[in-house]
Parts: structure tokens; sequence; C-alpha cells
């Protein structure tokens, strides 16, 4: 399968259009189902209690996702979440970077939609899993 950006396209992206954020995330791979991220947590990720927070969770489904997205679209920056749904699961690993695996279910002319599985580094079951859907500007 040929894809529209590859990690290193995917990676300048972040840096040239959200350079706010590009240093958390690193895109590990582009596969044929959609993409793997990893959030490299830091201590402002973390809530009381020393866990990733749910806001931290949710901006690496999101990143992820429209990742993957522009992985077969192309750099359409003003693709935009039109709705989310994520369960929280379990406490992630205190200090471990987390992994995002996304699968595209369908990217459309106009809306594209993904299932997302969160795991913890060094822990084998997942924390969250989150579902999007994604609009796709006009070209």
């Amino acid at each position: 399968m040929t894809f529209a950006m590859d990690c290193a396209a995917l990676t300048q992206f972040l840096a040239s259009d959200f350079a706010q954020v590009a240093d958390m995330f690193e895109v590990l791979e582009v596969t044929e189902a959609g993409l793997r991220v990893r959030l490299i947590v830091n201590d402002s990720h973390l809530r009381p209690g020393g866990t990733v927070s749910g806001p931290t969770m949710f901006a690496l489904a999101d990143v992820s996702v429209y990742l993957a997205i522009l992985s077969r679209i192309g750099p359409k920056a003003l693709a935009v979440t039109t709705n989310c749904s994520i369960d929280f699961m379990r406490k992630p690993a205190a200090g471990c970077d987390l992994i995002c695996d996304v699968r595209l279910l369908k990217v459309g002319r106009v809306l594209a939609v993904a299932d997302c599985l969160i795991t913890s580094v060094g822990q084998g079951d997942p924390v969250a899993r989150a579902s999007m859907t994604y609009s796709i500007p006009p070209k």
C-alpha cells in the first residue's frame, strides 16, 4: 500500500504546523490498518496520584487519528474532530510513555472514522480506547 505521508513527512508536518506539541509525540509507524504513535510522558502530563491525565490521553488519541488520516489524504491541516468517545479503562503505569494504535475504519470524501487503543509501555492491557470521527475539508 502506498501512503500519502510516511513517518518522516508526518513528523515534519507536526513540527511545522503544530510546533507547540510536536516534541510530545513520536510517529512510530504507518501501517496498513492505520498508525502507531508514542506520547513521550513528562511531569506536565500527570495528575494527582502520579498517573497520566485523561486530557493527555485524549490528546494522544486525537493527534494519532489526525495523523493516521493525513497519512492517507496528505497534509490537510483543516481536517477537524467532529466526534469522540473515549473510555478510560485502567490507570497508566506511572512515568511510562503511552502508545496509541489507530485503526482507520473509513476514510471517505467528507468523513473519516477510526478506533484507537492506548497502552502504557510495560503494561500489557489497554489503558484507554477511543472512537473518533473527523471532517475532511473539501479539495
